[in-house]
């Protein structure tokens, strides 16, 4: 089945794209304001009521939406009638970035939890509707996720929400990350017809003490269920738990009945409702996997990532989103990073890959700091992948403590663009120079606060341009590489299941004893002289931009001549002789 019959067998015209995001399919358009609209496989259906002059027209938007109780900016509306029909639906603002309030978190271990970006929250939520994961009998019903919407307009600081504190704070730790993100994204789901549980029992008359008793063991029945299906809502209340109109028209016709136990068999009645799995989940901005299923999904997905990355080079059939692109000799996938409007060339022909470096899979998950002077940061992705990303330093002019020859030279040759690295670093891996394996490059949406001092590269990239026409350098934008952490080759780790190997830089070697100081300069005259024989200049390598491997014995990994094996893991200022 194509993605297109997904969809609808009768299109009367073409989308603009058809993209997947994080498993998810989408029909990509342009709205009438110049936004953007995703539609999904159930929004699709309705793609004629969802056109945001359907129901996002400025009167009728104001006129007719409902504040949901509890929330700032979670609406119900009703979209206008197209040949009789309307549709219900919920439209929610992502809070993605911003922090998350202390009073919503029910339980201590989700003091770290953070809203899900607009694609990761769809995904969790199509996930757990189709009950992938956990025992048949419980299934999970949710809102159906229709589309996510895309104003054309980007946000004021003072709009978003967010603290100018802490994104100054990310930012200096994160330099070249997109983490201010200023677009907004509405989410837009199908009504459910019919009401929490608090409702419920508050439209019975339930006092408050009665509420607490009949509420906490309904709230454990439904956080234990989503727990066996492998999932958890960290704010989880009664707010989110819904029963359907049919059911609660039976709980007021209950109601109506004179009788002394009435109230009692309203009580009883909705307890059995919550028991056989009658009711729907609502509000999935902090929605995730249990620890269990996570794993299992991150080893599923590591496995997957590890086994395309060994054939990454093998070609395959793209879809409409990406696009193939060969820039200066390196094969990459490119496409566009729709949560932060940036840009992701991905090494290879495998599109299947693209996904795992999505700037929501690596930008926020705990990182260690690889280096006291540039920025380089060790991370574990959320698919459970270990990689190391960089923030370019091309355009920068070398600030040089000392002068002398190294210093002429690195302000003569200036930084390499990340195109030039990755080109250098297939190169030599193909002539017999061990270099870590490089993995994609990622442009950041927003603009970069500081300018652009060395304006050589931009000039000499000028001419090779993306899909939009635009320049893949850009001296506005800051770029990101991301580079495998070196831990065995790629066909030798797919295989394995046990420990793999561990990389040090020769300093660190040095400094823990693992090489004598003779070896030290022995091992970086022998790199620099492989580089030469090749018509490379590696004479501005040092030695923490080289790695030694050693097993999981703590054996330094040799070569075939019995030799220590560097492998190069910086390429900013290697170059042709």
């Amino acid at each position: 089945m194509t993605l297109l019959n997904m969809f609808d067998k009768n299109i009367p015209v073409m989308p603009e794209s058809i993209i997947n995001i994080l498993g998810v399919v989408y029909i990509h358009v342009k709205t009438s304001d110049g936004g953007e609209m995703y539609l999904t496989r159930f929004g699709f259906q309705y793609r004629d009521l969802l056109d945001i002059n359907n129901w996002y027209e400025k009167e009728w938007f104001e006129s007719h939406r409902e504040r949901l109780k509890g929330t700032s900016s979670v609406y119900r509306i009703h979209t206008k009638e197209i040949d009789g029909k309307s549709l219900e639906l919920v439209v929610k603002n992502s809070r993605v970035g911003e922090d998350v309030p202390l009073a919503t978190h029910t339980l201590i271990e989700f003091i770290n939890a953070e809203f899900n970006s607009p694609w990761e929250e769809f995904s969790l939520v199509m996930e757990m509707g189709e009950s992938r994961y956990g025992p048949d009998p419980i299934r999970i019903k949710t809102q159906a996720p229709l589309a996510i919407y895309v104003p054309p307009e980007k946000m004021q600081v003072w709009q978003s929400g967010r603290s100018v504190f802490k994104m100054n704070r990310i930012h200096a730790r994160h330099p070249g990350i997109d983490l201010d993100i200023l677009r907004q994204y509405k989410l837009i789901y199908g009504w459910i017809k019919g009401k929490n549980v608090f409702e419920v029992f508050d439209e019975m008359g339930t006092d408050s003490d009665e509420m607490i008793r009949e509420l906490v063991p309904i709230t454990k029945k439904v956080t234990d269920d989503l727990d066996i299906k492998g999932y958890i809502m960290a704010d989880m209340k009664p707010e989110h738990v819904i029963i359907g109109e049919e059911h609660t028209k039976k709980v007021e016709k209950l109601g109506k009945k004179m009788k002394s136990d009435t109230r009692a068999r309203q009580t009883d009645y909705i307890h059995t409702l919550i028991r056989r799995g009658k009711y729907s989940v609502v509000d999935y901005e902090l929605l995730l996997r249990t620890p269990q299923h996570e794993q299992v999904i991150k080893d599923s997905r590591r496995h997957s990532y590890l086994d395309d990355q060994r054939d990454r080079f093998i070609a395959a059939p793209l879809p409409s989103h990406l696009m193939a692109m060969d820039i200066l000799g390196v094969p990459y996938v490119h496409g566009h990073a729709e949560s932060t409007n940036g840009h992701v060339w991905v090494v290879g022909r495998n599109p299947r890959l693209f996904d795992y470096f999505l700037p929501e899979r690596w930008r926020k998950t705990p990182c260690l700091k690889l280096s006291e002077n540039n920025e380089i940061y060790y991370t574990l992705t959320k698919d459970n992948i270990h990689v190391v990303w960089k923030t370019s330093r091309v355009g920068e002019m070398p600030a040089m403590k000392d002068r002398g020859d190294r210093a002429a030279k690195v302000l003569n040759y200036g930084y390499n663009s990340p195109f030039e690295e990755y080109a250098i670093a297939l190169y030599l891996n193909s002539h017999g120079v061990p270099s870590v394996y490089v993995r994609a490059i990622y442009m950041a949406g927003s603009t970069k606060i500081e300018q652009s001092s060395d304006m050589r590269r931009y000039e000499s990239h000028s001419s090779i341009v993306g899909p939009d026409g635009e320049p893949i350098l850009r001296y506005d934008h800051n770029y990101i590489t991301i580079r495998g952490y070196y831990n065995g080759p790629d066909s030798w780790v797919a295989e394995r299941h046990g420990w793999l190997y561990k990389p040090v830089d020769l300093v660190k070697a040095l400094d823990s004893g693992i090489i004598s100081k003779d070896e030290y300069d022995r091992i970086i005259d022998t790199v620099r002289r492989k580089l030469k024989n090749i018509g490379y200049d590696g004479s501005l390598l040092q030695g923490n931009d080289m790695l030694l491997v050693l097993t999981p014995d703590g054996e330094i990994v040799k070569d075939a001549e019995g030799f220590p094996e560097a492998r190069i893991c910086n390429f900013e200022l290697i170059h042709l002789l």
